[in-house]
């Protein structure tokens, strides 16, 4: 065993302090890290945004919210960006098809409406199948198969959009989706309630998030998926996260709204952080000890008067949404699937 596969398998392999998806070296074409061990990084209070926003909505709508990163340094000294380094901040594409999108005014009232004629094709294999994709996040995502990346979520906050997707690819092929619940308040995992506010605490609220896609291929999001999550917060202590092996709980604070316990410690809370693993989007970075995905209702997303999903029941049909065991405190998440 050579030095470099001794560190991964350890968990000692020195990740970069500037960005958490610096790790694994990808030039050892035998190395598949599984990223057994994480290092915990511990984060208090706000972090120094960056980035006013990523996106910024070009028609006025209810409910625009602004798209912020920041940095945050851990008690490790690791610089955090918050809520998470997204390929849509680095400018890399292509970038979402619209579904439904209030802010390029793309509506269609249901899904007889709704035409993938005209969206691109991405293609992963020259002689594979094209396959016809349907995904609403909340709030952000970017989704990759076998290390390509596909679709870039070109809203990464609010208002709620929903997206389609094409791409031609083989069989086996595996899925990877980068997902953001975003901050308002960065690096604290919180957001401003809707207004009007009639609560103060409503100005320091734990969102929560959730994805559901579903593939012309038969491919649905359900608990078959692998989901871990690198960012929980906010938290009024750092031991309220319990670490099993490759499961990262928060056991005793409530997994959806309104269950959910919300904390006291507004600026000054807590967040947990891991580091991202650099082969997370390939298929052949080994997920087999990652916790599978937990399946969750409409009622627990909060999504039934959602048009950017309600309105097409049958392009969602059979798929499930998914996140990590905590919709709430668990705010940046990778869900992987392989199909086979």
């Amino acid at each position: 065993m050579n030095l470099k596969r001794l560190l991964v398998n350890l968990g000692l392999l020195c990740y970069g302090a500037v960005s958490l998806q610096s790790s694994f070296a990808a030039s050892d074409p035998q190395l598949d890290p599984d990223n057994t061990v994480y290092k915990r990084m511990v984060t208090q209070g706000p972090a120094t945004p960056f980035i006013e926003t990523l996106y910024k909505c070009p028609v006025t709508v209810a409910n625009h919210r602004l798209s912020s990163v920041g940095k945050i340094t851990a008690t490790d000294g690791t610089v955090i960006i918050v809520p998470a380094e997204t390929a849509l901040q680095k400018g890399l594409g292509p970038k979402s098809a619209d579904l439904y999108s209030e802010c390029a005014q793309i509506t269609p009232k249901n899904a007889s409406e709704v035409s993938a004629k005209d969206v691109p094709v991405v293609v992963v294999d020259p002689d594979g199948e094209v396959i016809t994709g349907y995904i609403v996040a909340d709030n952000y995502y970017e989704m990759w198969v076998n290390g390509k990346l596909v679709s870039v979520d070109n809203t990464p906050y609010t208002p709620f959009n929903s997206a389609i997707v094409k791409f031609k690819v083989k069989r086996p092929y595996t899925i990877a989706f980068l997902l953001v619940d975003w901050d308002e308040h960065l690096g604290l995992g919180m957001e401003q309630f809707p207004v009007p506010v009639t609560d103060k605490t409503s100005q320091w609220y734990p969102g929560d998030g959730g994805l559901i896609a579903k593939f012309s291929d038969g491919t649905v999001t359900d608990s078959s998926w692998k989901a871990q999550t690198f960012y929980i917060a906010p938290l009024n202590d750092p031991a309220e996260v319990v670490e099993k092996g490759n499961v990262h709980d928060t056991p005793l604070k409530g997994r959806v709204h309104p269950f959910a316990k919300k904390p006291d410690c507004k600026d000054q809370c807590f967040a947990i952080h891991y580091p991202i693993p650099a082969n997370w989007q390939t298929k052949r970075f080994n997920d087999l000890n990652w916790p599978r995905a937990w399946e969750y209702t409409d009622e627990d997303i909060g999504v039934n008067s959602l048009p950017a999903y309600t309105r097409y029941p049958e392009l969602f049909s059979g798929a499930r949404w998914i996140w990590t065991q905590n919709l709430v405190l668990d705010n940046v998440v990778i869900a992987r699937k392989t199909v086979r």
